[in-house]
């Protein structure tokens, strides 16, 4: 009977193991997704210059923590010192330049007036010869003046319009002077133009000589050394944000059906077992991460093996979480995403890619 009894106990607490078992996985362990195919990220900042020169001082070490705005690195300035000097003396030259011509625009504009006021001298003169040359004309006819006086105020009005031709040849050169200086005007104000936007270019230029940190982070991967010739654009170094580091887990296709943002997500770090860290789902990548690679599969010729593709999950780590400042991007992860309540969920509550869409 003791043996009976025993073996009777064994296949109960079996059968009850079982039964909890099935009941967890039917309420709870089916739900969830897991991959250990996952790693951590940051915004990584690579550090650029904008302009080129020999390094003259080098303000960061390897791995120091650097706030933004903090002096990172100078370029020798010297070049870009006398640059802005010649940009300044080119504005200042431009400047007095300007200031002549307004000048000169200004005295041809009152000689334009003066010729203006002859023209209409002349032409009053002009007007008053003619009637006195009309009247000795009647008077001729009554012999009450002579022949002479007639031909005295023909003479008259022969110079009187001779004049008046001439004064106004004299104002249109006037006016034409006056219209080639505004031209030379619109000139010189687009070269100050110009030379003023040099000096700003040669500014920023002197400017960027001084290279600080975008972001708060840790100096990482520093490649430059006092003295080495840089160009713009080469990579010097990176600042690593630890403050902002999420997870980047690459699900297989056939598991990411029921994922949807906002779902809770369990994240345990290889290089701190035991420590699990709470997260949630923030988005699914547009598309698999073969597709996203330097030379994507081709499957149109040749013998095809299917093979399951990866989706790319962002989790986001919860807030004031364990670890703080320790995690490292590029470290492995086991994430587990719990999928429960995908039963009910509705065409709302689609997976989201990484613009929002369903």
């Amino acid at each position: 009977m003791t043996k009976r009894k025993a073996l009777i106990f064994v296949g109960t607490a079996l059968g009850l193991a079982l039964a909890v078992s099935g009941y967890e996985w039917l309420t709870n362990w089916r739900f969830h997704e897991d991959t250990d195919d996952a790693y951590l990220r940051s915004d990584i900042t690579s550090i650029s210059p904008k302009v080129g020169g020999h390094v003259a001082d080098l303000a960061v070490t390897d791995n120091q923590h650097v706030r933004k705005g903090q002096l990172l690195l100078r370029i020798d300035d010297r070049d870009y010192r006398a640059r802005v000097a010649e940009m300044q003396a080119l504005v200042a030259a431009r400047e007095a330049a300007l200031a002549n011509l307004e000048a000169r625009i200004a005295l041809q504009q009152s000689n334009v007036s003066a010729a203006e006021a002859r023209v209409g001298s002349a032409s009053a003169e002009v007007v008053r010869s003619r009637a006195d040359l009309a009247r000795s004309r009647a008077l001729v006819r009554d012999q009450f003046v002579s022949r002479q006086m007639l031909d005295t105020h023909q003479a008259d009005s022969l110079k009187a319009t001779s004049a008046m031709r001439a004064a106004e040849a004299t104002a249109q050169a006037s006016r034409r002077e006056f219209a080639v200086l505004d031209s030379e005007h619109a000139m010189d104000l687009a070269q100050l133009d110009q030379a003023r936007a040099q000096l700003e270019a040669a500014r920023l230029d002197l400017a960027h000589t001084v290279v600080t940190a975008p972001v708060d982070g840790v100096v990482g991967n520093r490649g430059v050394e006092v003295g080495e010739y840089v160009r713009p654009g080469t990579p010097l170094l990176s600042v690593v944000p630890l403050t902002h580091v999420w997870v980047e887990a690459n699900f297989k296709e056939t598991q990411i059906a029921h994922m949807r943002p906002g779902q809770p997500v369990g994240v345990s770090i290889d290089a701190f077992p035991g420590q699990e860290i709470a997260g949630r789902v923030d988005s699914l990548s547009p598309a698999s991460g073969a597709d996203f690679s330097l030379l994507p599969p081709d499957n149109a010729t040749g013998n095809f093996t299917k093979v399951v593709q990866r989706i790319p999950v962002k989790i986001l780590l919860d807030p004031g979480r364990a670890l703080a400042g320790k995690l490292r991007p590029g470290m492995s992860a086991v994430v587990t995403v719990d999928t429960h309540g995908r039963a009910v969920a509705s065409a709302g509550d689609a997976p989201k890619l990484a613009d929002g869409a369903p």
